[in-house]
């Protein structure tokens, strides 16, 4: 709750574009940094990679692809 404070609510971050006067203003605060969180922060548990960097990094060392790669091919 408090890196959430520091890092979302807190005056002069790059969430907030000024006061949070609605409830749709927090909303959007806090989808935008759970978004950020979850997906584009880098991690430094994950070698500083982004979540996303990581699994697919994971996969094509597992599997030799990214689960849903055959999804996004182009049929010949």
């Amino acid at each position: 709750m408090g890196l959430f404070k520091n890092e979302a609510v807190a005056k002069g971050s790059p969430f907030r574009s000024g006061a949070l006067k609605t409830e749709s203003d927090v909303v959007e605060v806090v989808f935008d940094w759970v978004f950020w969180y979850n997906n584009d922060r880098l991690h430094s548990s994950l070698d500083h990679q982004t979540p996303e960097e990581f699994e697919r990094a994971y996969y094509d060392e597992m599997t030799g692809s990214f689960p849903d790669a055959a999804a996004h091919k182009t049929a010949a």
